[in-house]
Formats: structure tokens, C-alpha cells, sequence
């Protein structure tokens, strides 16, 4: 299922989105290495940082803390951008090789480099709720290929007592 969505997204329109933004936002118009280009919808407002996490797609390093991956050797990515005042968002992140990884996008709206559970935002891949307990790894796994992967990412935040979902103005 997250390769079917992995792929029906790796073809969405990507002229419609502006350029991309981030740490690593040659990585998505340069045309070599592989990348992910994540075009994000649903934004609450335009406040803070904008946050994607690579992580290894297995269930032992999905979301395991940056200092543990890196001290055994795993691969981790985390790229940062501020939020643009308007407009589309596009953000881009290195892959170091085609091959399966999981994708987590935070919207840091104050900015604390902390996740506000009650404030912040968060979106995966998967087009699902995220709800009250913790993602699954399904949710965020997705198929890098060679040049650049494109997906779209809807951010949720917390909606009272039912947990994450799309925020509806």
C-alpha cells in the first residue's frame, strides 16, 4: 500500500509548486543524487519552522532519536526551513541511495525545536489520520528512486479529544 502511494505521488504535478526550500533544496534541481521533493498542504498558519526527518524504513529506527541512529552507524537526515509568509511550500531532503526510507514532517510553529504536542503540526505519506497514538512506520514509508521522488504531505494538528487530523480552518 505505501509503495502504491509512494508511486501514484512520485508522478503528482510538480510545476504548480514553487521552488523548493530547506537545507537541501539544490538536491531537488541540480538532477543528480536522490532526493524528495515533499510539496506540503494544510498548513495552520505560517508561523515557525518547517521540519523533514529520513529515517531507515524498519519499525527498529522509525522515529529512534538522531544521536542513537548516528552512533550505530544508521542513516538519519533532518533538514530545516522557515516557513514562507505565503504561497505554495515545497521542501526537499537528501536521500543518500535510491531505496525504501521513512519520511516525517513537523511544522515547529513556535519555532522551540521541541514538539508541541498540543500546538505543533505533523504529517507522513500516508493520507491517513494520524490520531492519538504514536504513527505507524506505514505511514511514513516511502520508495526513493534515482533524481528526485515527489510526494505531498498534508500536515495534521491536534483536534480535541480524536487526536491528529488535516486542519480545516
Amino acid at each position: 500500500m505505501a509503495t502504491m502511494l509512494a508511486l501514484a505521488t512520485a508522478t503528482a504535478p510538480v510545476a504548480a509548486q514553487g521552488a523548493p526550500i530547506g537545507d537541501d533544496a539544490a538536491a531537488c534541481t541540480s538532477g543528480t543524487g536522490s532526493a524528495i521533493r515533499v510539496n506540503v498542504t494544510g498548513l495552520k498558519d505560517r508561523t515557525g519552522r518547517l521540519k523533514l526527518e529520513l529515517y531507515p524504513a524498519n519499525e527498529e529506527d522509525f522515529l529512534k532519536d538522531d544521536r542513537d541512529l548516528v552512533k550505530e552507524g544508521k542513516f538519519f537526515r533532518r533538514i530545516w526551513a522557515q516557513t514562507p509568509a505565503s504561497g505554495d511550500v515545497a521542501l526537499c531532503i537528501k536521500a543518500p541511495a535510491p531505496g525504501r526510507y521513512a519520511l516525517l514532517f513537523t511544522h515547529d510553529r513556535d519555532g522551540k525545536n521541541k514538539f508541541n504536542f498540543w500546538r505543533d503540526g505533523a504529517g507522513f505519506v500516508s493520507t491517513a489520520k494520524l490520531g492519538r497514538s504514536r504513527p505507524k512506520l506505514e505511514q511514513a514509508e516511502l520508495t526513493v528512486g534515482r533524481g528526485v521522488t515527489s510526494v505531498t504531505i498534508r500536515t495534521q494538528y491536534l483536534r480535541g479529544l480524536s487526536g491528529f487530523a488535516p486542519y480545516t480552518g
